[in-house]
């Protein structure tokens, strides 16, 4: 459900325990509900919808800005982290050398959390397409 005066909207695999996880205590962070969270792997989320496809959203973090900007990965974060008064290790993040080093590990994250997460055969396939997510 879209909040009255959100100012980012968050797409997020709700299929991913550490992606839940994150996201819940985001939520109980967000005490101005300002923030629009969509979960990208309930059955009913249709990608084209927002303009994009299932895969470029489940490959990164996405988020989406009220004038229709999409910000991603580390990015998304900073700007999430934001709006919840976190903004001052926001401004630590952006320093030369430890900005460097969160976009590298995010990238190595973001390339393996389905198999980190378990969510991967043993052939090596990934499910990427949305499922049955429990949490909204």
């Amino acid at each position: 459900m879209e909040p009255k005066d959100w100012r980012i909207q968050v797409f997020f695999d709700g299929d991913c325990p550490l992606c839940r996880r994150e996201i819940n205590m985001i939520r109980r962070w967000d005490r101005n509900q300002r923030i629009w969270f969509t979960d990208i792997a309930k059955s009913d989320f249709e990608s084209k919808e927002w303009g994009t496809d299932q895969k470029t959203l489940m490959n990164e973090m996405h988020a989406r800005l009220p004038d229709g900007r999409w910000v991603k990965g580390v990015e998304a974060f900073r700007q999430i982290y934001s709006l919840v008064g976190f903004g001052w290790i926001v401004s630590i993040s952006r320093w030369p050398g430890i900005s460097h080093f969160l976009d590298s590990a995010y990238r190595i994250f973001a390339r393996n959390r389905l198999r980190w997460t378990g969510r991967c055969e043993p052939d090596g396939s990934c499910r990427m397409e949305p499922g049955q997510s429990s949490e909204s």
